[in-house]
């Protein structure tokens, strides 16, 4: 309308949306024209006609995730980011960044409740002795710091072929999908040799163990991942 976009609509499931001051917001804004119909805007959160709803997550509770409502929200065209019907491209692009990133803070994150339930069964003693002079338990922390070492290697070198300005969209959805996959894995197994205490929301392991579940969700789910990817290779 003249110079001004004007928003309707919802979008349910996005973080930060309590706290953010602006949202950079994926809109149709040409409904006939396909993937070339999308435009991404820029939409402060203090414009009228802005609204949102707070939901509450089974984890990863240290931010807040909201339905977002807009009645009528007026932004200027200026507010455009790039160009006027390439906003899916651009979008897609982004996507890879947020994926990668996904990879670092999640493979940190194992990595950080590995190294918290090796101490713990250190500490916890069972029969006499620590439980980490059990033979399971050595097998279990090495299996899982083997996998967190290939997680490792493969993000590192995801951000190298970025850094390098290669397209890295193939290795990076790959990384995402076995990195989202590793991290439930390790964070069941550091639940189990925390033991009961693990089950207990003061444990480290049991709020690992819910936070854990997001990265395979947010960012693309995975059978989306697979989906792409399965393009991608030509099947």
């Amino acid at each position: 309308d003249g110079d001004d976009w004007v928003i309707n609509g919802r979008k349910i499931y996005i973080t930060n949306s309590a706290t953010a001051d602006f949202i950079c917001l994926l809109a149709v804004t040409d409904p006939g024209a396909g993937y070339g119909g999308f435009s991404q805007i820029v939409v402060p959160t203090d414009s009228p006609g802005f609204s949102y709803r707070l939901l509450d997550k089974i984890g990863n509770r240290g931010s807040d995730t909201g339905l977002l409502f807009f009645e009528d929200v007026r932004v200027p065209v200026s507010n455009t980011i790039g160009e006027i019907g390439r906003g899916f491209q651009q979008q897609m692009m982004q996507f890879q960044d947020e994926r990668l990133v996904a990879c670092v803070s999640s493979t940190a994150a194992s990595r950080f409740l590995w190294e918290a339930t090796k101490r713990y069964c250190e500490e916890r003693r069972v029969f006499g002795k620590p439980l980490s002079k059990l033979q399971v338990t050595q097998f279990k922390l090495v299996e899982m710091l083997a996998r967190l070492t290939a997680d490792r290697e493969m993000t590192h070198a995801c951000i190298r072929k970025r850094i390098e300005g290669k397209d890295a969209t193939l290795e990076i959805s790959m990384a995402k999908l076995l990195v989202g996959r590793s991290a439930r894995a390790i964070a069941d197994e550091c639940i189990q040799l925390h033991g009961g205490f693990g089950y207990m929301r003061e444990s480290i392991a049991g709020r690992a163990f819910v936070d854990a579940r997001l990265i395979s969700i947010g960012g693309g789910a995975d059978e989306v991942m697979v989906h792409y990817m399965a393009k991608m290779i030509g099947l």
